[in-house]
């Protein structure tokens, strides 16, 4: 993991516009009685670039600095956290404002083609990213054991959230072992992992046998999701270096192509004590195997 001494010295200054997760409206059930209940509040976010005009998020608006970054970051539009001086946040006009040191090199170019996925809220991935996969190298060595994974399945069983109170998001997590680190939930699991993407390249983590520090790196995480293991998540977890994704939810043809070409370990169905591992077994260190049930007599 290279150090970037830029990334540390000229850190990006950031709004803090958190915004309300969920609003209160009033809703009939079946028996005709009225009673007021919790959803979602979901909300458009526009980026602009240097006064230009990017995308439209739409957005829970948790850690909208966070996922602006993250955003810029899975898409490849900056290289490094030091390109960018500022992201400005107002809620008033629905807008965040990122500016930048020099500018984004070619941006015409690398915005042309635009690749609408899966994802909910309509993600979308620009078409160059698709062509960079074969760069994308993960660590040979990480591994998780099956006793960490079962941890992380508790843990996000455990955690409080907007889905227990109101439903409708997908939420995503980032851990060290079996350590949660970070916990997000929005409208789309890609505003998600883009938020907890954002949120790495903040950290600094000290270099072992050294005084420096380096952005935190994805070698020794896992990511957690929700939602299922398309194309676009499993390209955006192995760009922040994480070479573990577990979901509770199942795995698309190209998702499963994308990870075997990577080397990145994907689970899915992950529930209780119950998974699939589709890709790269050898990662998984099965050190919890339950007992084989005794035949009937």
């Amino acid at each position: 993991m290279s150090v970037d001494p830029l990334a540390s010295a000229l850190r990006p200054t950031l709004t803090s516009a958190r915004a309300p997760l969920t609003c209160q409206v009033q809703v009939m059930n079946e028996f005709g009685q009225r009673h007021g209940i919790s959803i979602p509040a979901e909300r458009p976010l526009t980026v602009y670039v240097d006064k230009r005009e990017l995308v439209t998020l739409m957005t829970l608006g948790g850690h909208p600095e966070w996922l602006v970054l993250g955003y810029l970051r899975n898409q490849r539009l900056v290289e490094s956290l030091a390109d960018i001086e500022s992201i400005t946040v107002d809620w008033d006009v629905g807008a965040a404002a990122v500016k930048t040191r020099s500018g984004i090199d070619r941006i015409e170019e690398k915005t042309a083609h635009r690749v609408v996925t899966t994802g909910c809220g309509q993600g979308s991935m620009f078409g160059s990213l698709m062509q960079d996969v074969e760069g994308l190298v993960l660590d040979d060595q990480a591994t998780l054991r099956q006793s960490e994974l079962l941890g992380i399945v508790n843990a996000i069983r455990l955690q409080e959230s907007t889905y227990k109170s109101a439903g409708s998001v997908h939420g995503c997590a980032l851990f060290r072992g079996g350590e949660l680190l970070l916990f997000v939930e929005d409208v789309g699991r890609h505003n998600a992992v883009d938020t907890i993407a954002g949120w790495m390249w903040l950290q600094q983590e000290p270099q072992p046998g050294t005084l420096a520090h380096q952005t935190m790196g994805g070698a020794d995480k896992v990511f957690y999701t929700t939602g299922r293991l398309t194309s676009e998540m499993v390209i955006k977890s192995a760009q922040m270096g994480v070479p573990v994704v577990v979901s509770r939810s199942g795995m698309t043809q190209m998702g499963l192509e994308v990870a075997q070409r990577v080397g990145l370990c994907a689970i899915g169905r992950a529930t209780h004590r119950r998974f699939l591992c589709f890709t790269h077994p050898h990662r998984l260190v099965l050190d919890a195997v339950p007992e084989p049930l005794a035949a009937v007599a």
